[in-house]
């Protein structure tokens, strides 16, 4: 296993997509620093986790916008 790159944030800024493109890439972590200090961490997405296609899994009820047909007394 590599070790993990460390970054300062200011460069990470300058480089922030290629360093996310490295990352897909390499699957290797980047520790992102301020000051030295470890601040942040640039890990690559488990596949599991990936957002997967939607298509059809939205059911139509029925307008969301029309009218209830119900009256409301609004000087209560």
């Amino acid at each position: 296993m590599k070790p993990t790159q460390r970054m300062p944030a200011g460069e990470f800024k300058a480089k922030c997509l290629s360093v996310l493109d490295r990352v897909a890439e390499t699957k290797a972590a980047v520790v992102i620093t301020k000051h030295g200090r470890p601040v942040a961490q640039v890990v690559p997405i488990s596949p599991e986790s990936k957002p997967t296609c939607l298509l059809g899994s939205v059911k139509f009820r029925g307008d969301i916008v029309a009218p209830l047909g119900e009256l409301w007394d609004v000087e209560s």
